[in-house]
């Protein structure tokens, strides 16, 4: 479906410590389509997590605009919306975390934990409908409904992001943001969990926002991708297009350090001369030139903006197109 269910428009966050002040996301924008997946990739500390907690309203952003076409029709601004109208919509748009070991209260058994949206948002729902839905999205998630009544320390990590699954689907939602889903959980069921929610979004049409610094896992789940540097979005393209013909040294970088399966192919590992700059204290003209080995007197000069290219991607540098980069395609066996 080509319907936008959500628009980014010049996303600003900035967090202020004493006279410092720190841009964690830094004029963000782009826009998901119903029943699509956008990857968002980049280093620690880029704004990954900022922006998909600014999405729903964790934090509310310095400035700028997070559209949400509803299922009513109507269009609302997530940042600038009363609580009233917000509270029919907010179970629309929901979270789903990166470590299933403190996002879960051990405390409240495993029907309390994935019930507790429907408590919150449903003030008199009766209780056989309350656990026929929390026993049918367990059996979604592959969680067995016997195991209800047990505690989280009882399940292993795969389970209690199951668990996590679980109670962002109680409410039927149509976005999810997936931050770091899989990052906290070992590589074995790393992918069981990425089938499952592969499975869920074509059975339930969700639309994900997939924070991930797994460029293979974004990759295989995304169908755009957005990568991240200092709070700005400097490349956004179809995933076949970004992973295959970067435009930006940065997204270029990032693919050289993905691992290969074959261990008697050489790796074309690009490093990053120095380190990420200080957000607080960002560099002139373009935030990537004191790290880029394609850096020019321009580069520091003036900064960057994005720019349309005639594929349909966004990049923002001032030779986007004109640099001899290599994708993933060109680590092939010597």
């Amino acid at each position: 479906m080509d319907e936008t269910i959500l628009e980014i428009k010049d996303l600003n966050m900035v967090f202020s410590s004493g006279k410092s002040k720190v841009h964690a996301v830094d004029n963000v924008s782009f826009r998901i389509k119903q029943g699509e997946t956008v990857g968002i990739v980049g280093e620690s500390g880029c704004g990954k997590t900022t922006l998909g907690r600014c999405i729903v309203l964790a934090y509310k952003a310095t400035s700028g605009q997070v559209l949400y076409h509803a299922a009513d029709g109507k269009k609302y601004n997530i940042q600038a919306i009363s609580k009233q109208k917000l509270r029919s919509i907010r179970k629309e748009i929901q979270m789903i975390f990166q470590d299933p070991y403190s996002s879960l209260d051990p405390r409240m058994t495993v029907f309390d934990i994935i019930s507790e949206p429907l408590r919150a948002n449903y003030k008199k729902i009766p209780k056989n409908e309350m656990e026929y839905r929390v026993q049918d999205v367990a059996k979604k998630v592959g969680l067995n409904p016997s195991y209800l009544k047990r505690y989280p320390h009882a399940f292993s990590g795969g389970q209690r992001q199951r668990i996590g699954i679980a109670r962002a689907l109680i409410l039927y939602p149509r976005v999810i943001i997936c931050d770091e889903p899989v990052s906290a959980l070992d590589v074995s069921v790393q992918s069981q969990v990425i089938n499952l929610l592969m499975d869920l979004q074509k059975n339930m049409n969700l639309t994900y926002l997939f924070i991930s610094h797994d460029l293979s896992v974004v990759e295989h789940i995304s169908d755009q991708v957005g990568v991240m540097y200092l709070g700005q979005i400097v490349e956004y393209a179809s995933t076949d297009l970004l992973f295959h013909n970067p435009c930006h040294p940065y997204t270029e970088a990032l693919l050289s350090a993905i691992p290969l399966a074959d261990p008697d192919t050489p790796m074309d590992h690009i490093p990053l001369k120095g380190e990420i700059p200080n957000p607080s204290n960002l560099p002139s003209g373009c935030f990537f030139h004191t790290r880029c080995p394609y850096c020019q007197e321009r580069c520091i000069r003036e900064r960057t903006s994005l720019i349309r290219l005639d594929d349909g991607r966004l990049v923002s540098c001032h030779f986007a197109g004109k640099l001899p980069l290599h994708g993933i395609q060109a680590k092939v066996p010597r």
